[in-house]
């Protein structure tokens, strides 16, 4: 029996980063389906704080994959990135007349997977090559001429040069 190979792919998780999950997914949004090097350069130009935590994920998943599976960094994209919530760590601030009030920090688990993209990899469009000669096709036949409705193409481009230079 021939199996069909399914196509890898490497995880990598950081738990308990101090950032919401919410501020984070907006960064992620950003990465998901693009190629690692872009995502890496659009990580690098984000001004947010979770694109510093995430891109740290996206190297460690980088460089799982190419540990662990010989595969090439550059020629990964990235399948799925998101920020799950973590625990919340509740704080307490003194507000007036005795009172206090809650701070929510708060905590997210960045995962992010990557896997080879088919188009680099296996796929690659190869070139048509020439058929070595032309031997083996029948002649052409009267009825195969060009039709007469064809209109010849104009030279509108040297109209203008003429135009131009008038």
């Amino acid at each position: 029996m021939t199996e069909t190979a399914a196509p890898v792919q490497v995880r990598a998780q950081a738990k308990w980063v101090r950032t919401s999950a919410r501020k984070a997914r907006v960064v992620l949004e950003h990465v998901r389906g693009r190629s690692v090097p872009e995502a890496r350069t659009v990580l690098a130009f984000t001004q947010r704080a979770a694109a510093r935590e995430i891109d740290r994920v996206l190297r460690s998943a980088v460089a799982n994959a190419e540990s662990a599976h010989a595969l090439d960094g550059d020629e990964l994209i990235v399948v799925e990135a998101y920020a799950d919530e973590g625990p919340t760590l509740k704080r307490w601030k003194p507000r007036a007349r005795g009172r206090a009030g809650r701070i929510m920090k708060r905590t997210c688990h960045i995962t992010l997977v990557v896997a080879p993209d088919p188009a680099l990899t296996s796929g690659r469009p190869k070139r048509a090559q020439k058929p070595a000669e032309e031997t083996a096709s029948p002649p052409e036949t009267p009825t195969e001429a060009p039709v007469a409705d064809e209109k010849p193409k104009r030279r509108a481009t040297a109209k203008k040069k003429e135009e131009a230079t008038v």
